[in-house]
C-alpha cells in the first residue's frame, strides 16, 4: 500500500488468506513534522491573516506604523505535549525543543523518547501542555482519544494539533470546546471523513485551522514514497518481501 498507516486494510483477513501487506514507513516524517509546526506557528503568529490584510491595503492606510489584530504568542518556554513517540512524534519533539519549548510525551514505547522529553500520563499531558500534538496510529484504543473529558482538562490558552488521523478526535466535542472558548484554538490536517461533508462542525468552528490532508505531500516525501513502494514490489517478486506489517 502507498501509505504508512494501515488502518484502511483488514490486516487480519489478509493474514488469514496468506496475503502479505506492505507499507511505506518513514517517507513523510520530516514533511509531517514541518506542517505540524507550520500549523502551530499560524495559530501563534497569524501570519496568513496579517499578510492578507496588508495585501488588501490596510497597512498602506494605517494611522500607525504597525498593527496586529490577534494575540501574538512566543513559543519559547511553553510546554509541548506530544501524544505518541514514533518517528514523527520524535521529529516534532525535536522541533519543539529547538524552539525552546519544554516537551512532555505520552507513549507506549518508553525507549523511543529522546532524553530531553519528560514522559507523563496522558491526562497529565493534557493538563500541563500549552500545545497538544497528536502523533499516534488509529486503533480501537485511540479512536476518539481526544474527547470532551480530555478537552476539559486543557488550559483555556492551549492549542490542539492533529496531523495524524482524523478519528483520534471527537469532532463535535472539539467544535463545542472551540466555540465556547474553552481552549484557544486548534489546527488539523486530517478529519474523520475526507473530503468532509459541508455540515462538519469544525469547518465553522472558532479559531480552527484546517488543511486538506497535505502534510505528506511535499515533492521530497512523494518521491521517497514511490521509491520505497517500488522497492517493496521488487522485494516481493524476488521472494524477499520487506516492510510487511502482517
Amino acid at each position: 500500500m502507498l501509505a504508512t498507516g494501515t488502518n484502511v486494510v483488514d490486516i487480519a483477513a489478509a493474514r488469514a488468506r496468506g496475503i502479505p501487506v506492505t507499507n511505506v514507513p518513514a517517507y513523510g516524517t520530516k514533511s509531517v513534522a514541518q506542517l505540524t509546526f507550520a500549523l502551530l506557528l499560524e495559530l501563534a503568529q497569524h501570519v496568513g491573516h496579517h499578510a492578507q490584510t496588508v495585501r488588501e491595503g490596510r497597512w498602506t492606510h494605517s494611522a500607525d506604523w504597525c498593527y496586529w489584530d490577534l494575540p501574538l504568542i512566543e513559543l519559547d518556554g511553553l510546554t509541548l505535549g506530544v501524544v505518541g513517540m514514533g518517528r514523527i512524534g520524535r521529529a516534532v519533539a525535536e522541533l519543539g525543543a529547538a524552539f525552546g519549548m519544554k516537551v512532555l510525551a505520552s507513549t507506549h514505547s518508553v525507549s523511543a523518547a529522546p532524553p530531553f522529553v519528560r514522559l507523563v500520563e496522558l491526562e497529565t499531558l493534557f493538563r500541563k501542555s500549552d500545545v497538544v500534538s497528536l502523533h499516534c496510529p488509529l486503533t480501537p484504543q485511540t479512536a476518539n482519544l481526544v474527547n470532551a473529558r480530555r478537552l476539559s482538562l486543557m488550559k483555556s490558552t492551549a492549542f490542539l494539533l492533529n496531523t495524524s488521523r482524523g478519528p483520534l478526535v471527537d469532532q463535535a466535542a472539539l467544535a463545542d470546546t472551540l466555540n465556547s472558548g474553552r481552549i484557544a484554538g486548534a489546527a488539523l490536517d486530517v478529519l474523520t471523513t475526507e473530503p468532509p461533508p459541508a455540515d462538519n462542525p469544525l469547518l465553522t468552528a472558532r479559531n480552527c485551522i484546517i488543511t486538506p490532508h497535505l502534510a505528506w505531500a511535499t515533492r521530497a516525501a512523494r518521491s521517497r514514497l514511490m521509491n520505497i513502494a517500488v522497492e517493496n514490489v521488487r522485494a516481493f517478486l524476488q521472494g524477499k518481501a520487506q516492510n510487511v506489517v502482517n
